[in-house]
């Protein structure tokens, strides 16, 4: 089936490009291809309805990014996300995160800071129905409103990119209910602390924050990947 709703010659290259980009990056990071798996170009073609050079150029992309590989006259093989880069980036969050909710506590508009109150009402909501799913997308808005919020365009591009990298780690971490409640307290504590424009709490609460979701999306990921035997 087609990805792509209009015919490819009404649509510049790089746009048809990144939509295919984005859409195979979606499918490594969500699980859909698996470490190992091969992508035929051809197969693809026929799968996204395009022709092969925003495949060829996407899979560039993907190349240059780490989530695949290019063995010689076998093909490109499927990297993935793997428990070291995860490790990774969970330091790094752990690094600059916390500077962006110092910034967001200088910051933030009333506007955000209402919309940050919203998310954490409806994250409330659907802590207390277990429903993983919503949970996932209002952390991620929760976290998002705060990269906004902190008014640093290079943070927010770095932060939300690493966000999506661990995604199936952080569907696995939010369906323990006990974690689940843990990060509803603990962003409650730094919605607060931003409210009340107290950066260095506000900071100080993040890092802590990441760091508890280090851990959890960690051994979330282990328990997922031995599941799935490998």
């Amino acid at each position: 089936m087609a990805i792509i709703g209009q015919n490819e010659n009404d649509l510049n290259l790089h746009s048809l490009r990144a939509k295919v980009f984005y859409h195979l990056q979606n499918n490594i990071l969500n699980g859909v291809y698996k470490t190992g798996d091969v992508l035929t170009e051809s197969k693809l073609c026929e799968e996204l309805g395009v022709s092969r050079t925003p495949v060829r150029e996407a899979i560039r992309q993907l190349e240059l990014e780490g989530l695949v590989h290019s063995v010689p006259n076998k093909g490109v093989f499927v990297n993935g996300i793997s428990a070291k880069d995860i490790e990774d980036i969970y330091t790094i969050r752990m690094l600059i995160e916390g500077l962006a909710a110092r910034w967001a506590a200088e910051n933030i508009s009333d506007e955000e800071l209402k919309e940050l109150k919203e998310a954490l009402d409806l994250e409330e909501f659907y802590t207390g129905k277990n429903d993983s799913e919503h949970l996932l997308e209002l952390d991620s808005k929760f976290h998002e409103i705060i990269f906004k919020a902190s008014k640093s365009r290079p943070l927010m591009h770095v932060l939300s990119m690493y966000h999506h990298y661990v995604r199936k780690a952080r569907i696995a971490s939010l369906e323990s209910p006990e974690r689940a409640r843990k990060a509803l307290e603990e962003h409650k504590a730094i919605y607060r602390a931003v409210a009340e424009r107290n950066s260095e709490m506000a900071e100080k609460l993040t890092v802590e924050h990441v760091r508890n979701a280090s851990t959890e999306c960690q051994a979330a990921y282990r328990r997922l990947m031995n599941r799935e035997g490998h």
